[in-house]
């Protein structure tokens, strides 16, 4: 269909008398910035609309094989011919008829015999209705176009936003920033296994990143240390949770508020032995559920100053012991059942040494 200012619109009339297609058709013709074409059959006519979307359709009531209520019926139903004209032709004055016609979608009637006048200044006016419409169709595809233009930079702007923070914070942990992207990825797969749909992986994809952001109020002489904490120094370390759930407590957007709960709870187990909060099952949101499966498997899997990667079979040996205690069963199922894709995730140059991990950093 016409949607270009000054393109020419397309009007169909379908007619099973050949006299009276050819005056509709030589009136109709007059029409400035108006195409004609005209049909006996009404099935072949039925066909050519689908195929070739008209913006008026002008049909005879009475033809054979089917009437003027069936075609409009029918073709009004297509896509494309939601708010296309249909003006039906008809020697009835019955109004049961008219009611009929105008039950199936008819716009507009004509009465036989034909007044030429009256039929250009309806069928001018229907079309230039359709003209209208047309533009402001156009202009409202437009606008949607430029918002979703807007919309787009400013998600990138926001992704960017969150990437360059969640870097920051992984320096500080001793590591290269190659953590928390493998974290976001190996989260995205076990939501996308789990059957959330592209909104959701997609946020958990970039919330997942902010998981440990409460690190920055933990002192690096703990971050960095070698070995095993001291009791005072888990405690110090545990508080990075509430720490990342106060910084980013009362956001405005779906995106900030997965990032609180998975900040607050990636560290809950499922038996309820994690915290801070001793949280159990299902108690514990989804995002940190997944979010904590995929956080200790490449936490494991990570070279750091106090250790040195374990093997990635041997990190996902460990998530599959842990599920059912540590890891939602549902979680574990969902990681192991994209094993493969999760292997192409791992930075295949990591040193697996398999060495003692230390406890805080793995859970």
């Amino acid at each position: 269909m016409s949607t270009a200012p000054n393109a020419p619109l397309h009007l169909l009339i379908v007619d099973d008398d050949a006299t009276n297609l050819a005056v509709l058709v030589a009136i109709a013709s007059k029409l400035p910035g108006c195409s004609v074409e005209g049909l006996r059959d009404p099935l072949t006519a039925l066909a050519r609309a689908k195929a070739a979307p008209f913006d008026l359709v002008i049909v005879d009531y009475r033809m054979p094989g089917m009437d003027g209520v069936a075609f409009i019926s029918t073709l009004s139903t297509e896509p494309g011919y939601e708010t296309v004209p249909f003006v039906m032709v008809t020697a009835d004055h019955d109004r049961a008829v008219r009611l009929a016609a105008i039950s199936a979608g008819a716009t507009d009637f004509l009465t036989k015999p034909i007044d030429a006048i009256e039929f250009r200044a309806r069928a001018s006016n229907l079309l230039k209705l359709r003209r209208a419409q047309l533009q402001l169709a156009e202009r409202a595809d437009w606008l949607a176009q430029e918002v979703h233009k807007a919309t787009s930079a400013i998600a990138a702007r926001e992704e960017e936003v969150i990437w360059r923070l969640a870097k920051a914070i992984e320096f500080r942990d001793g590591g290269t920033g190659e953590h928390i992207s493998r974290v976001a990825r190996v989260a995205q797969l076990i939501a996308e296994q789990l059957g959330l749909d592209a909104t959701a992986q997609r946020t958990i994809y970039l919330a997942a990143p902010l998981h440990d952001v409460g690190k920055i109020g933990v002192a690096d002489a703990i971050l960095s240390k070698p070995g095993r904490l001291s009791p005072d120094e888990t405690s110090a370390m545990r508080e990075h949770v509430r720490i990342g759930e106060t910084i980013l407590a009362g956001g405005s957007s779906d995106l900030i508020h997965v990032a609180e709960a998975i900040a607050a709870t990636h560290h809950e187990k499922w038996d309820g032995s994690g915290y801070p909060r001793g949280l159990k099952s299902t108690s514990i949101p989804l995002e940190g559920r997944i979010a904590a499966v995929a956080d200790v498997f490449d936490a494991l899997c990570s070279a750091r100053p106090y250790k040195a990667a374990w093997p990635p079979d041997r990190a996902r040996a460990e998530i599959l012991a842990g599920s059912g205690s540590h890891f939602d069963p549902a979680c574990v199922a969902a990681f192991e059942q994209n094993w493969p894709k999760i292997c192409a995730v791992l930075n295949q140059g990591t040193t697996t040494t398999g060495e003692p991990v230390r406890t805080e950093s793995a859970a």
